[in-house]
């Protein structure tokens, strides 16, 4: 036999936490390839690109960064994740040499770059010049 008033408040619970669950929203990092590059760039607002590639150890360790950083800033900022072995196009042509690299593009133009490891307080600094 179950407890009615233990019951409710247990109820209760579940509906509260199912109602905090239903507002979090999480925004990830949109995934940038050759053929939707240049449409993400002129979204409007300020646009963070990760260069990125799989065999880069530094690059997976920024990763959970990044996806962080989305959460947090994703309603001011575009994040996106370019693979340069699959978009070697896109990365020479902003002349991406070393990875990660985390540019800003503000109005479809580079604006500010990072490269490496940085870890997340390096990285928000970047992000916190343009969405401030």
């Amino acid at each position: 036999m179950v407890d009615p008033d233990l019951k409710k408040i247990l109820d209760k619970k579940a509906r509260s936490m199912k109602e905090r669950s239903d507002k979090v929203e999480t925004t990830q990092p949109l995934n940038l390839t050759s053929d939707n590059f240049n449409g993400v760039m002129n979204s409007g607002k300020p646009v963070i690109v990760d260069f990125w590639a799989g065999w880069c150890s530094p690059c997976l360790y920024m990763a959970p960064v990044f996806e962080k950083l989305a959460n947090k800033y994703g309603e001011k900022m575009v994040f996106g994740r370019l693979n340069v072995d699959d978009n070697r196009d896109v990365a020479a042509r902003y002349q991406v040499f070393s990875i990660p690299t985390f540019m800003v593009f503000v109005d479809g133009k580079p604006s500010d770059t990072v490269v490496g490891a940085v870890g997340e307080k390096g990285l928000e600094k970047l992000i916190a010049k343009y969405v401030e």
